[in-house]
């Protein structure tokens, strides 16, 4: 079976609200094995909603909308709804003595605007909201299901787990789940990676995908199945191929962070690192600093500055070109702080562009006692994760000269 979640407002369409209650649905349904195909958001409009609505039923068997269901001029889900399945709302009486109940426990007098709660369309199953005043319904139709809830996290949260998902797995009849395993990579591009395992992102069950981030890619496999044993078995031959093909690009898996990773690593290793870091804002050292292990921490000095001119601290010719500056500095701070690695950072304005711009760019520059890595980079723009991105980049870059993976090209 297939889903759509709707989500009704126009505070999320004019960015004035996050919609945090699809990301809850969608991981909600996963769990329970219902492929979610679609996620869309509409405004408080009445047409547009129905509009959504009749569309999500000619293409998915159950439809979720959340918000819209209040007392206001604006909160017309109901009607939307009545609409697109052609369908007359209803007055329900026990709902209307439940809403006045909740108001009256609140020790709050009703108004006569809350009525409408209390309407539901014609042959839906009505199901009362004890965390709330805004009842929700069922409603199965001849082109599949459509049930609502409140667009108030907390309220949605309570009768999607207690009311919805029930029924739903009832609904669905066969009991699954799909169970999602993430590998993780660092220092290699997405279109490298695609090439690699491009055959196996054409699968249908388990499935093979990308998400490439600042710097990094995760591997997607996700397997739909009965057990979460019998997900594990079609999951495990597909990673095995995927290490067997990437291998020394796979760091970690699943929530692993590359610079836990590295930190666990050096400490295994009984190994340290001394970084200085040049117009980053410091995030080097803070990534590094904040996952290393409690107790000896691997970072023997971290050295952060705002400009080239600082790096003559460490007696660096600043004449030299940046990418030259940079390998002298890693090799600087390693001899000084007697670590096993030295790590400099830097990022720094280039000649300018077409435009008149400067071009941002980077020098990433790994130093052991017997060899040495770079990478240099340029952007003709301004990206807003470019500190990100270079200091992950940094990171998966220590990783590979500390395994001794730097014969690969990146």
């Amino acid at each position: 079976m297939k889903a759509e979640v709707i989500s009704i407002g126009t505070e999320i369409l004019l960015g004035e609200l996050t919609d945090t209650n699809s990301v809850y649905i969608a991981q909600a349904l996963r769990h329970i094995g219902l492929d979610l195909i679609y996620m869309t958001t509409v405004g408080d409009n009445l047409e547009r909603i129905a509009q959504v609505v009749n569309q999500a039923l000619e293409r998915v068997d159950i439809v979720i909308t959340t918000g819209g269901l209040g007392p206001t001029v604006d909160d017309v889900t109901r009607e939307a709804i009545a609409k697109a399945t052609q369908r007359p709302l209803v007055f329900q009486q026990m709902l209307y003595d439940q809403i006045a109940d909740r108001f009256r426990s609140f020790g709050v007098k009703m108004n006569e605007n809350n009525r409408q709660q209390a309407f539901v369309p014609q042959g839906a199953i009505p199901l009362e909201n004890p965390v709330g005043t805004a009842p929700i319904f069922i409603l199965q139709t001849e082109r599949g299901v459509v049930m609502v809830l409140p667009g108030v996290p907390r309220e949605m949260t309570y009768l999607l787990n207690n009311h919805l998902l029930p029924w739903i797995k009832d609904y669905m009849g066969t009991p699954s789940l799909i169970k999602v395993r993430i590998l993780r990579t660092a220092g290699i591009g997405e279109s490298t990676i695609d090439q690699r395992i491009a055959d196996l992102m054409t699968m249908s069950n388990p499935t093979v995908g990308l998400a490439a981030h600042s710097g990094q890619t995760d591997i997607r496999i996700t397997a739909k199945a009965e057990t979460e044993t019998a997900a594990d078995d079609m999951i495990a031959p597909v990673e095995e191929e995927i290490r067997e093909r990437l291998g020394r690009w796979i760091y970690g898996a699943d929530g692993e962070l590359i610079e836990a990773h590295v930190m666990g690593l050096l400490t295994q290793r009984g190994e340290t690192i001394a970084a200085v870091e040049v117009d980053t804002g410091g995030l080097l050292s803070k990534r590094l600093s904040e996952i290393a292990p409690t107790g000896t921490s691997p970072i023997v000095q971290a050295l952060t500055f705002e400009g080239l001119a600082e790096l003559s601290r460490l007696d660096v010719d600043l004449s030299l070109d940046p990418r030259e500056i940079g390998t002298l500095a890693a090799k600087a701070i390693r001899e000084r702080s007697g670590s096993s690695y030295g790590l400099a950072v830097i990022m720094y304005d280039d000649h300018e562009g077409e435009t008149g711009e400067p071009i941002r760019a980077m020098t990433i520059t790994v130093a052991a006692e017997d060899r040495s890595r770079s990478h240099h980079t340029r952007w003709t723009h301004r990206r807003a994760d470019v500190t990100t991105w270079t200091t992950t980049f940094a990171i998966a870059l220590l990783r590979r000269v500390m395994l001794h993976y730097e014969d690969e090209a990146i």
